[in-house]
Formats: structure tokens, sequence, C-alpha cells
């Protein structure tokens, strides 16, 4: 596949998914309600009609062929780049898969340590820096500030402590 045809797959698939949300969205209300403000489905309505609009100027810059992108002939993936993103949806699905078992915190810290280690070919330093920082800020975030219980799996025993801290 060139590059020149998946930016039109691209754009089409994304405006079909975009028509999809804002028909499910319309199952709510869209407009302004009197005293309350917007509906329940203006938010993701308007902003599928956005991503909608977007993928009809890609379509149509893509007939103009009005960017490097649409006069491609280049293959759109090599090799390696599949290799590549193979290796990214298969740590994506482990991510998703080790959320219901160890919870989203450890898998965050898992994926991460993986990806910039392994994949991204960073430092030990860096790697762990980001590694638990970043599910520590998270944690903190989501169940302290805003109050959102995230997954958290045969590991939520660890968390009781913080509970007491935090509530």
């Amino acid at each position: 596949m060139t590059t020149r045809t998946a930016e039109m797959l691209m754009a089409v698939v994304m405006g079909l998914f975009s028509v999809f949300l804002m028909w499910k969205s319309a199952e709510l209300e869209i407009g302004w309600i009197p005293d309350e403000g917007p509906g329940g489905g203006a938010w993701p309505f308007w902003l599928s009609a956005i991503m909608l609009l977007c993928c009809v100027v890609t379509l149509f810059r893509w007939w103009r062929r009005a960017t490097p992108e649409s006069r491609s002939t280049v293959q759109f993936m090599d090799k390696n780049t599949r290799r590549i993103n193979y290796i990214t949806v298969g740590s994506l699905v482990a991510l998703l898969v080790l959320t219901h078992i160890i919870g989203i915190y450890f898998s965050i810290f898992l994926f991460l340590l993986f990806y910039i280690r392994f994949v991204g070919r960073h430092s030990w330093l860096l790697t762990g820096i980001l590694s638990v920082a970043s599910p520590v800020f998270l944690f903190f975030f989501f169940e302290a500030m805003l109050k959102i219980l995230l997954p958290k799996g045969y590991s939520e025993p660890l968390f009781y402590p913080l509970y007491q801290i935090i509530y």
C-alpha cells in the first residue's frame, strides 16, 4: 500500500467513525439545556463533527494532491516499521490484560519500563525515573485530586495505607 492510499483510507475510516460517534452522541441532548448548560451529548457530538470536517479537508487535499503525502507512491510501511507497530500493539495489549490482573499503576510501570528501555533504548536512569514517576503522578492525580478510582487488580491491598492518608 502506498502512502497516498493509506492517507485516503485513513481519512475515510476516521470520517465514518466520526459519523458513528455523532450518531451515538445524538442519542443524548446535544443542544443547550436552559439553566443547565450543554447536554450530555454536546461535547462528543461537536468534537466528532470537527473530526469529520478535518477528514473531509484531508480527502479534498488528497484529491487535489496538495500535500507530499497525497502525491507519494512510496510504500507506507516497510518491514522495520511493521515490526515496531507489532511490538507497540503487543505491548498495549499486554498493558490492558495486566491492568485486570495487577492494576493500572503497575501495568503502566511495566509498560513504560519495557517500552522506554527496550524499544526506545534509553538509559536505565531515564527509564527508571519515567517508569516510577508516571504511575505515581497518575495515582495522585486520579485518586487524590479527582477522586476517580482506577482498577488495581490484586495489587489493591498495597494501596490501603495511601487511602488512609488521602481519604
